[in-house]
């Protein structure tokens, strides 16, 4: 069913053209290709849409160091850093280049996930897949992340007065910079479903950030069977059991199996059936965006996302509008050359089931045993 009010969408047209440089993974277009194959379903009514503001300096310093904030906008301004800057901010070094739209691209992600919390103050369901920018931290880029935008939208919840916050992440990458920024916050329950091993090599099991998170780091190949048995064994019982005023989703489409830097094999499928399983547990859900590197499943991903939230059904071949969207796009990577038909033609990926291996089993049952998913 709909839900009673129509969800809100963020979006912004500095994603259509913003590239992190041409050999960069973040040279495709993601929110832009999301946007466009939801107009181009008639998906998405006048109302729905809201143009994503810049964030102020003041709302930025609610988490950020004055010092890095003058540093990015530095960048930004002269398209170079210096010695000292890259050094002490990592602007321009550990994959977090010096681009056009260095200050201004996440100041709008986060002026985007901030305005969500606001639209969601008295409930309600907004998607802002500009958002997800999970690994910034206050003072540093990182992970190619220069703000955190969860974290600043989280923060604008708790000045509202909320209590009860589950910041749910199934990225391929743990979310080390929202589990960090409130490790010892009782307020905000962060969960992180991603990829043991792979970077930033942190979100241990048995880390817990001072009680306040739990993680499962899963093995490569994590298939949809798996993702649905975590979801019901121990993702939602844990969330009911926080009694959750509000929700944020980041929903990285990294975790997808045709992503080139993750080795998870999910379909899109799994990503919808954990929007559908949240969508109505929380007066407030945002679902943000996050990682993702290849434009046809990342758009193709978010766009279902928004279907779910708003409780359309995806057709089993998509119309002429929207497999113009996808057949517009450029990809530079192998894979890109021979993109399958269903890349143009569907929005649904066929689900990948499998057998739910020991090392998931054990995931759940360490929540089980701690009696938080009981």
């Amino acid at each position: 069913m709909p839900p009673a009010s129509p969800p809100r969408y963020i979006g912004s047209e500095i994603y259509r053209a913003s590239t992190y440089g041409p050999k960069h993974p973040l040279a495709i277009p993601r929110v832009s290709t999301c946007t466009d194959l939801i107009r181009a379903l008639g998906w998405l009514g006048p109302a729905q849409f809201v143009e994503a503001p810049m964030a102020s300096e003041a709302q930025l310093l609610r988490f950020h160091d004055a010092a890095y904030l003058a540093a990015l906008r530095r960048a930004e301004a002269t398209q170079s850093v210096p010695p000292e800057d890259r050094a002490r901010f990592r602007i321009g070094a550990d994959g977090n280049p010096v681009y056009r739209e260095l200050f201004r691209r996440p100041a709008t992600s986060a002026g985007g996930v901030m305005l969500a919390a606001a639209l969601t103050a008295s409930g309600g369901i907004v998607h802002c897949p500009g958002g997800g920018t999970h690994h910034g931290r206050p003072d540093r880029a990182s992970g190619f992340c220069y703000l955190n935008d969860p974290v600043l939208g989280i923060l604008a919840w708790l000045d509202q007065g909320l209590e009860r916050i589950v910041y749910l992440d199934i990225d391929a990458h743990h979310g080390d910079g929202v589990q960090d920024a409130f490790h010892d916050d009782a307020r905000v329950l962060t969960i992180s479903i991603h990829e043991d091993g792979r970077w930033p090599f942190s979100g241990a099991a048995e880390d817990r950030a001072g009680g306040a998170a739990r993680n499962f780091p899963v093995p490569q190949g994590f298939n949809d069977s798996e993702m649905a048995f975590l979801l019901e064994r121990a993702i939602l019982p844990l969330i009911a059991a926080h009694r959750p005023q509000a929700i944020m989703l980041q929903a990285g489409a990294d975790a997808l199996e045709e992503d080139p830097l993750a080795r998870l094999a999910l379909s899109n499928n799994a990503h919808w059936q954990v929007a559908a399983a949240i969508r109505d547990v929380a007066p407030r859900l945002v679902v943000l965006g996050g990682g993702g590197y290849n434009p046809y499943t990342v758009g193709r991903c978010w766009a279902g996302i928004w279907a779910v939230l708003n409780g359309l059904d995806v057709p089993a071949r998509l119309p002429a509008p929207a497999e113009a969207v996808l057949r517009g796009l450029v990809y530079n990577r192998a894979a890109g050359r021979n993109p399958p038909a269903h890349w143009f033609t569907t929005l649904r990926d066929a689900p990948r089931a499998g057998p739910v291996r020991g090392e998931v089993e054990r995931l759940a049952e360490i929540a089980l045993k701690e009696g938080i998913a009981a």
